[in-house]
């Protein structure tokens, strides 16, 4: 069984591998005013941030259109017998929800959606994993097992400067970034039950950072093989810096730069900084 991967624009893999590993993907849209962009496509993370610099209000963001993914499968039917959608946490976008609808459209190919209950990079990891199992001839019930799998030891913390893009945004309870903004304070959030929430408030980025290391240390000091990624919302150098410190510390560990695109990045703003990690 030949089994296509498909996945969206928020797991921020490059074109360079999406095409080295057969990996399709459909852009979620970022709205500036009356414009909108395709992210990863017509708008890329250096023009995005120069944007919102340059703009009075906050951007928004939509999820594909069902036709899109509609479109997408028809097509892969061509020369695929199944497709393996994996997308962003469906506590977050409709996404997901819109790739099932799809899925149920289309004839001709046997469409299996998977809810990554997270986003960036992380998500990206499934996505990998996926392809890797698909270019080795393995079927979409296999490959969905695995990814069950690594729902199971994957963990992603995440910091931001400014809570107001989260509650503006909707992805945090106004009660929580009123508090947030007041005691200054530099929350590590995290995703549960497919939402962003709390995990902890701590009042410096400093410390932010090191207790996200230290959380990183508990699964790592295990000494077990792992993927990991830091990721930035236009913090490139500084999450250079943080990688090469926990790639001398941690050789067993598989390590990745990567970013907070334009959609997740206007929900966390700029100087967010996170890092996310799974058992392989």
């Amino acid at each position: 069984m030949k089994t296509a991967i498909v996945t969206d624009s928020t797991a921020y893999i490059s074109a360079d591998l999406r095409a080295k590993l057969d990996i399709h993907m459909i852009p979620l849209n970022v709205i500036f005013g009356n414009e909108s962009y395709q992210e990863e496509v017509e708008i890329k993370i250096d023009q995005f941030y120069e944007q919102v610099k340059n703009s009075k209000e906050l951007p928004s963001t939509s999820q594909p259109a069902i036709g899109e993914f509609v479109e997408l499968y028809e097509k892969l039917a061509k020369d695929y017998d199944a497709v393996v959608s994996i997308h962003l946490s469906s506590g977050i976008s409709g996404t997901y929800q819109g790739a099932v609808a799809a899925g149920d459209m289309v004839e001709g190919i046997d469409v299996h959606v998977f809810d990554s209950e997270i986003s960036c990079m992380i998500q990206g990891f499934f996505v990998l994993e996926a392809a890797e199992m698909a270019a080795e001839g393995k079927g979409p019930e296999e490959i969905v097992s695995r990814l069950i799998e690594i729902k199971e030891s994957d963990r992603a913390y995440f910091m931001v400067d400014d809570l107001s893009h989260l509650q503006r945004g909707g992805r945090l309870s106004s009660a929580q970034a009123i508090i947030g903004s007041l005691l200054q304070v530099k929350p590590v959030l995290h995703f549960v039950d497919t939402k962003i929430v709390p995990f902890e408030k701590i009042r410096t980025r400093k410390k932010a950072v090191k207790r996200i290391f230290d959380l990183f240390d508990e699964d790592a000091s295990e000494q077990v093989a792992m993927r990991a990624v830091v990721i930035h919302g236009n913090r490139e150098a500084e999450a250079a810096e943080l990688k090469r410190e926990l790639e001398l510390k941690y050789p067993h560990v598989e390590f990745f730069l990567s970013y907070f695109g334009p959609v997740i990045g206007t929900h966390l703003g700029e100087g967010s900084l996170g890092l996310g990690w799974y058992k392989r």
